[in-house]
């Protein structure tokens, strides 16, 4: 069972970050700050008003960034063939390029939160997979 934590408990470090565009397109992205525990090519799980999904954290000359979160990790390492709800986040909550968000720090690593600033949640964590069971299936996938 997923264990709930509130974005105000002690136990999660809260941060400020933008939303940019990615790239030459006008679609939205998560700029990071570099204090997170992150590192380029980590597929996090990040929460979106309540819904978490998988995110692929790249690295570009600024810094760390997430272009998308999608249903299933497969498609957060293939992209192309998945919906990506960070912009549909982005879009519902008046998120804008330039706006700021706050990112919570949960499970640092793994598991993250984004909300409109001054807007209390509660985070559904799920489980971290064991190292062992999430490279047997990280092997299958790629067969």
């Amino acid at each position: 069972m997923a264990e709930r934590v509130p974005s105000d408990h002690p136990s999660v470090s809260t941060v400020r970050a933008k939303i940019a565009r990615s790239g030459g397109t006008t679609r939205p992205c998560l700029r990071l700050p570099a204090d997170l525990n992150l590192s380029g090519g980590d597929i996090v799980r990040l929460s979106l008003d309540g819904r978490a999904y998988h995110a692929p954290v790249v690295e570009d000359a600024e810094g760390f960034l997430v272009r998308g979160a999608y249903d299933n990790k497969r498609l957060a390492r293939d992209p192309g063939d998945g919906e990506n709800r960070l912009v549909e986040w982005a879009e519902s909550s008046g998120r804008d390029p330039g706006s700021a968000v706050e990112v919570d720090e949960v499970e640092p690593g793994f598991f993250y939160g984004v909300r409109v600033p001054g807007k209390r949640t509660v985070y559904d964590v799920p489980q971290e997979p064991n190292d062992s069971l999430a490279s047997i299936a990280e092997q299958l996938d790629d067969n």
